[in-house]
């Protein structure tokens, strides 16, 4: 069972809703579960991808240990689950981090609309 943004189970129906905007949603699965040097190929059908945010979130949430997902390694994902062990829920942080970001891009582009610059 998948954990939602709230950490509650939910049935696989929140992965099916972002799954089908992903950008790698008809890539050939082998070109995500590569190794070495392919790696950064894979990785670059992330860039862009609108739900990008959603991947990374649930392949932490779910200690996915295999292939690309939110544009990022197993190792990286390893890394990142070291560093930050007491998350319990990644799709939270993950959205929080987006929507602030989001804001503080807003406030750049309202402070360079107003300065004229």
């Amino acid at each position: 069972m998948d954990r939602g943004e709230d950490c509650i189970g939910v049935d696989g129906q929140d992965r099916k809703a972002w799954g089908v905007r992903a950008a790698c949603r008809t890539a050939d699965a082998d070109r995500l579960f590569v190794e070495g040097t392919a790696q950064k190929k894979a990785k670059a059908l992330c860039t862009g991808c609108p739900v990008r945010t959603e991947c990374l979130a649930y392949a932490l949430d779910n200690h996915i240990e295999h292939g690309i997902w939110g544009g990022t390694t197993e190792r990286e994902r390893r890394a990142l689950l070291r560093r930050r062990p007491l998350v319990k829920s990644w799709r939270r942080l993950l959205e929080a981090a987006r929507w602030e970001h989001e804001q503080l891009t807003a406030a750049d582009e309202d402070q360079a609309w107003n300065t004229g610059g």
